[in-house]
């Protein structure tokens, strides 16, 4: 069916444009508030999960 994908990226930038999280549900019949809520801690698990290497100091 046209038009009923939604990323969790679109859902992001939605929300962060200011939409409610009811704005988003009432734009995209087929998303729940249990998928909203669903993309939302896949976002946080993802970005806790980034792992970072700290990069020495050149060596003179």
């Amino acid at each position: 069916m046209p038009g009923t994908l939604i990323t969790v990226e679109e859902i992001l930038r939605r929300l962060a444009a200011g939409e409610t999280p009811e704005e988003v549900l009432a734009a995209h019949p087929r998303l729940t508030p249990e998928g909203l809520r669903a993309a939302l801690l896949y976002a946080a698990e993802t970005l806790g999960a980034e792992v970072y290497y700290p990069v020495p100091d050149k060596v003179a």
